[in-house]
Parts: C-alpha cells; structure tokens; sequence
C-alpha cells in the first residue's frame, strides 16, 4: 500500500512539473524542435534542470543498499549503444517531433483531458503492440 501511495505521489509531481514547464504544450515542444526556424530554447533549461536533479539524486540514492521500499535496484545492465536502441530512439525521436508529445507528457495530457494526448497514447500502445507482434514473428523465422 505505501508503496502505491508513494508511486502516486511521485506521478502527481511529475505531472504538475510537466504542467508547470509546459512540456505537455505540444506548440511549445514542436517550437523547441524547430531548431531551423523560430527556435525556442526554454524547454532546454527544462531539460538541464530535470538532468541535474538526476545526476544528484543517482549519485545519493545508489548509495543506499537497497531503495527503501524495495529489495533491490533495477538499473539497466546494459552498458552498449546497439541496432535496436539506436532504432527505438529514432521511431521515439520521429514520433515526439510529429506530436509534440513524448510518453509522460502525452499521460499528463490525458489528465488534463486534451484530445490529442489519448491518440498518442493509443499509438504508443499501438506500437508495443506492433513490437511485441513483430519480435514474436521474427523469432520464429
């Protein structure tokens, strides 16, 4: 129970910093994206922001034992840049610039009821599903 209630607590201030930082603007995201045209960098001091509380908060919470309401950490062990990153991070890349919307914000925007964040939501599901079909038939080959 604890452990829901802190998850929940976690979600809603993530949501409000989306909020807050307008990263669930889809305009303001697409602007950012823009490098060429009319470039609006604040979303980049976002990013520095989001960066720099990461990198500290590793640094101390990876020095405990073990996270305080779990048995253990799950840190990726995976240490090399590869085929199937590299394509998941374009698919990601291609699908944020179209929609101005990446997966967290894109939920924020479900909260908020905006339209657009429950087709992108779909899609994303649209696509784990896709991943998950795709890998399957791949294997059997």
């Amino acid at each position: 129970m604890a452990r829901n209630f802190i998850a929940l607590v976690c979600g809603i201030i993530f949501g409000l910093g989306l909020s807050l930082s307008q990263m669930i603007n889809p305009n303001k995201v697409i602007g950012f994206l823009d490098v060429a045209g009319k470039w609006d960098p604040s979303l980049a001091f976002v990013m520095m922001g989001a960066l720099l509380v990461t990198m500290i908060s590793f640094r101390l919470v990876l020095k405990r034992s073990r996270p305080i309401l779990e048995t253990g950490f799950h840190v990726s062990q995976k240490t090399k840049v590869d085929r199937p990153l590299l394509i998941g991070a374009a698919i990601f890349g291609i699908g944020w610039g179209m929609s101005g919307y990446c997966p967290g914000p894109a939920v924020a925007g479900m909260g908020l009821k905006i339209s657009e964040a429950f087709i992108v939501v779909a899609s994303i599901y649209v696509g784990f599903f896709a991943h998950k079909w795709t890998s399957s038939f791949s294997k059997n080959i």
